[in-house]
């Protein structure tokens, strides 16, 4: 997989608006950080549009994410919230450019749709937090500037009593479980041969999860990872006739056949402690009963 090249001080980043709409005055504290980096910020035409849920029609998105793409002065685009949308100004774009000079596009959630997409182009992304992400903690900003700037990245985490023991290395491909779900089928889907999974959710009912897990097991996924990362699953919601097993169980039950190391709870996803990841990456994973322990090749 490509890495772009990765960030130095003076460097410029945009902030773009891909999905949801982003009319607040919010962005004050992202840019503040980017400038404690080194680095310069633009702000893309998209952040104050106003359609609906959206911000701006899928073509005022796809545009501004082309611009971005397409002017070598921006080295890294961050997209500023999730929501939904993506998938609808995605073939509105063209990669030409981006392929010429590659650059990092980072986010997480809805922004799963392009880490997909640009996955199956053979390029890295980044999985991490957004401006918007206020309540965002030190570690979970500092892993984001680690990314960027092309430092060594390593987490280590306490052992979870549900996680499966082994070791493992491969690409670490995935996203927000229920935009993988929605890709399959489609050019932008992931290839999980030899990978090493990770997923996350939020705000999903418990049998859609269970229904998830088992496309993914249907479709072939499964049998041909590596391992898996589960990062947060927050605030799932139940019928008023229960599931009977909560989210981490139910992948847990889906998953059960397969002899993969499996890392449960890892500090990804929505939630404020949310590491990057560098998806596209060659990772090595490693889960015993004492610590869970991923490193980025």
């Amino acid at each position: 997989m490509i890495a772009p090249p990765y960030l130095k001080k003076g460097d410029t980043i945009a902030i773009v608006a891909t999905a949801r709409k982003n009319i607040e005055d919010n962005l004050q504290p992202a840019i503040s950080w980017l400038k404690n980096w080194g680095l310069e910020v633009v702000i893309g035409s998209t952040i104050g549009l106003d359609k609906n849920q959206l911000a701006g029609t899928d073509e005022q998105r796809a545009a501004d994410f082309q611009t971005q793409l397409d002017n070598p002065n921006i080295k890294a685009i961050w997209c500023v919230r999730g929501g939904y949308g993506t998938v609808r100004m995605l073939d509105l774009l063209d990669f030409t450019k981006f392929k010429q000079s590659p650059k990092w596009i980072v986010g997480f959630s809805d922004v799963t749709v392009l880490h997909s997409h640009l996955n199956t182009m053979g390029y890295q992304s980044i999985h991490g937090i957004m401006p918007v992400s206020s309540k965002a903690t030190e570690d979970a900003k500092e892993s984001l500037r680690k990314s960027l700037f092309g430092e060594s990245l390593k987490y280590t985490v306490p052992c979870d009593q549900m996680n499966r023991y082994g070791k493992a290395s491969g690409v670490l491909v995935g996203g927000n479980l229920s935009i993988l779900y929605s890709l399959f089928g489609s050019p932008s889907a992931i290839d999980c041969t030899d990978k090493i999974l990770f997923i996350e959710d939020l705000d999903e009912y418990l049998y859609h999860i269970d229904r998830m897990m088992m496309n993914l097991k249907r479709n072939g996924c499964l049998e041909s990872l590596k391992g898996i990362i589960v990062g947060g699953m927050t605030k799932m919601k139940d019928n008023d006739i229960p599931w009977g097993k909560n989210a981490l169980e139910i992948i847990d039950d889906v998953t059960k056949t397969y002899k993969i190391p499996i890392i449960y709870n890892f500090p990804a996803g929505h939630l404020a402690d949310n590491h990057a990841l560098i998806l596209g990456r060659k990772i090595s994973l490693e889960a015993n009963d004492l610590e869970s322990t991923i490193v980025f090749e």
